[in-house]
Order: C-alpha cells, then structure tokens, then sequence
C-alpha cells in the first residue's frame, strides 16, 4: 500500500488542502466566463425578442389577409359591360397587314443561320 501510518495520512490531507487553498487563491474568480455568459444571455434575449416580433407582424398580415379573402369570397360578382362592336368606315379601313406579309421563306425551302446557304428540311 502507498500510504501506511498515520502520519502519512495526515501529510496527505494537509498537502490536499495546501493545494485546493492555492488553486482558489490563484482564480481569476471566473469573470471571464460570468462576462460571456451575461453577453450569450442578452444576445439570445435579443434574438428571441425580434422573432417574436417577426411572428407577430407575420400573424398580423395573415389576419388581414384572411379578412380580405372572406370579403372578396363573399362579395357580389362585378358584371362586365357589354362588348359593343363597332364598325369602321368603309372609306378609312384598309388592311395593313396583309398587304405586307410575305412568307420567311419559300416553300420547301429553308436558309441556315443568318441565311448563310440553304438548308435542306427532311421531315421523317
């Protein structure tokens, strides 16, 4: 056995507190760890604090939201007015259009990119 006598037993506790009174002397008493935790602490306040905010603008817009969809759900149907068709003078109409259209390209012909060339179409 490493300790034996009496004496040894003693010398060993004296030694334990000499040690735990010279660990308690030499802390720094733990403010750097207090200081961080009071930082961590309002920090997460803080975060807890804007998202209830943020919830609660959110709940907000979604009340109003289902306020406006039970009103619209709920309101008459608007009726459309009457399409009336209205005949141009025969004097001023000409058609535009048709005069200037023109094919892209001839039939059964096609041109390659920029019209470089022809471009043989095989369908099948």
């Amino acid at each position: 056995m490493l300790f034996t006598s009496t004496t040894q037993f003693a010398v060993l506790g004296l030694v334990l507190i000499a040690g735990w009174l010279f660990g308690l002397a030499s802390h720094p008493g733990g403010r750097k760890w207090r200081n961080r935790y009071a930082t961590e602490r309002d920090a997460h306040a803080a975060q807890v604090k804007d998202t209830e905010a943020k919830l609660s603008a959110a709940q907000t817009r979604i009340a109003e939201l289902e306020k406006e969809n039970h009103r619209l759900a709920s309101a008459k149907p608007v009726a459309a007015a009457p399409v009336v068709e209205r005949a141009a003078p025969a004097s001023t109409y000409r058609p535009v259009a048709a005069s200037a259209a023109r094919p892209a390209y001839p039939a059964g012909e096609r041109r390659g990119w920029f019209d470089f060339g022809n471009r043989v179409t095989t369908h099948g």
